[in-house]
This record gives C-alpha cells, structure tokens and sequence, in this order.
C-alpha cells in the first residue's frame, strides 16, 4: 500500500467510527453529564497513548508548545463543549449539518493561512454543494428546518474551531515527532483548558458508575477508540494527505451513522435518506477525483 492509500485508509478507519459514536454516547448520557463524558474519554485516552508510546517529547521551542497548546483547545476542548452545549439550544439535525461545514472552513482557513499547500479547484466548491445536499436530505428526513440563533451559532463556532484544528494539525505534522507522541502533547493541553469547565458544569468522578459494566464497555470505546486510536489516525492522515483532502472524510459522519442506526437500531432506511446517501457519496466522490486529475496534470500526468 503506498502512502497517499494509507492517508485515505487513516481517514476513512477514523469516520467509520466517528460515525457511530453517537450510540455510545447516547447510552452514556444516562448516567453521565456531556463534560463527564469528555473528561473521562479523553483522560482514558491520554493514558493509553502514554503506554502505547511512552518516551517524552524533548527539544520542543515556545512557538511549537503554543501550537500544540491551541490544538489542545480547539480540538478537544472547545469542539466537543462547544458541540455538546449547541445541542442544548438548538435541534440535532442543526447541528449536524452545520458542522458538516468544517471542510469548508479548513479550505477557507488552508488558503489564507497556508498559502500555496493545498490548491482549491473548483470540484471541490461543486462537490461540497452536493455533498451538503445529500447531508439535509439525511439530517431533515424526519424533522423540519427551524432555526436558533444562539445554538445554530454555537454549532457554527465548533465547525470553524475543528477547521483550526485541522490546519494546527497539519503545522504539528512538519515538526516531525512521532505522531502518538503529538496527540498524546494535543491531548495534555485539552484536558488542561477542559479543568475550568470541571467545575462550571459540576463536574462529578462517582466512580462506582464504571462498575455498570455498559458504562464501562462504552467509554473504552470512546476513549479508547474514539479519542485514542482515531485521533492518530485522523492527524496521520491530515499529515499525508493534508487538511483540505483529508477534512472532505467528514461528510460520510452522517452516512455511518444512517447505516449504523439501521443496524444496530433497526431504524428504517427512508427514501430521502437513501437519495442523501447517495449525494453525499456523489459530493465526496466529486471533491476527491477532481483533485487527482490535478494532481495528475502538475506531474505530467505520472
């Protein structure tokens, strides 16, 4: 397998479960507050990247410790908060939608930040259009478009805070650390900023929760897969690919979880959802094959 197929790969391992996270999350919300629920995963996360690659990160300068530092908060800190309390406010088909803008955003922020490391072509414009079509389709099937202001904003602030995250993320790729060794630093400055949020949303341990062993079985998932493995997978393949191509992944999020709620659910595949599928698959198709055919043409077509 050459590098860019092992970048697609990272990338799709990561959305595919991404995507069923929500399942997971839901059954937690029973017991546990949505700040629990971060804490926990991405404190379990932290330490099972501390096993998995235990040496220290030495040689760092003040420039790469605040990078890393903005990445902590944007990516695991502000996103999930950010998320978490726009669901409070506004409907979740909103918010999913909304935040399937991020790749947008990354383009926008990759252009005027990184000039000249990912060129945007028009395919990519096109493909987002229809992917964002086949996305409503999905998302409204069985709820009508209403707005909230407040939470619709909230849901907007998270989509431009992951498009930092992304373009931090491929900046943290040229340092050339190991790539846990970055997500273990991103994610000890996300639990860092997440300390005051403790306290403001009273926060609780009440350890005898993760006795249930449902509880226990589906935050090893989030943390463990979800926060651990993915977001390796997701920066390796931000590293290879870069922001742009590998944030074009983010609009299958709610392809998975159509399938997933089929599944494991058992909920009816509707036709609207079938046509959005279809779209959505059509918009990412577009985005990516485009690109190859410019790749093509700056190598002389090798």
């Amino acid at each position: 397998m050459n590098k860019k197929a092992s970048g697609h790969l990272a990338a799709l391992i990561t959305i595919l479960i991404w995507g069923t996270t929500f399942i997971s999350t839901k059954v937690l919300l029973v017991e546990f507050k949505p700040i629990e629920i971060l804490f926990f995963r991405f404190g379990m996360g932290f330490l099972a990247l501390m096993i998995a690659y235990p040496r220290r990160m030495r040689g760092t300068t003040k420039q790469q410790e605040a990078v890393f530092a903005a990445a902590g908060l944007c990516g695991v800190c502000l996103y999930y908060l950010l998320e978490n309390i726009a669901l409070t406010y506004t409907m979740a088909s909103n918010v999913g939608v909304i935040l399937s803008v991020a790749p947008f955003f990354t383009a926008m922020l990759t252009h005027c930040l990184m000039r000249g490391e990912e060129k945007l072509t028009k395919n990519f414009f096109l493909g987002f259009v229809v992917a964002m079509i086949g996305i409503c389709l999905i998302s409204f099937q069985r709820a009508k478009l209403q707005l909230n202001p407040l939470g619709d904003l909230l849901a907007i602030a998270a989509a431009v805070v992951w498009a930092c995250y992304s373009v931090l993320t491929r900046k943290i790729s040229s340092f050339g650390y190991h790539t846990i060794l970055t997500t273990r630093k991103v994610f000890a400055y996300g639990l860092l900023f997440m300390v005051p949020a403790l306290f403001l949303f009273d926060f609780h341990v009440a350890a005898e929760r993760f006795t249930n062993p449902v509880c226990l079985g589906n935050m090893i998932f989030l943390g463990l897969g979800a926060s651990a493995l993915c977001f390796v997978t997701w920066n390796t393949a931000v590293k290879i690919l870069g922001a742009v191509k590998t944030s074009v992944y983010i609009y299958l999020v709610p392809v998975i979880t159509i399938a997933t709620s089929t599944l494991i659910l058992h909920e009816p595949i509707t036709v609207m959802s079938a046509i959005g599928t279809i779209l959505t698959l059509l918009g990412l198709a577009l985005s990516e094959r485009r690109r190859k055919i410019q790749n093509k043409e700056n190598t002389g077509g090798k």
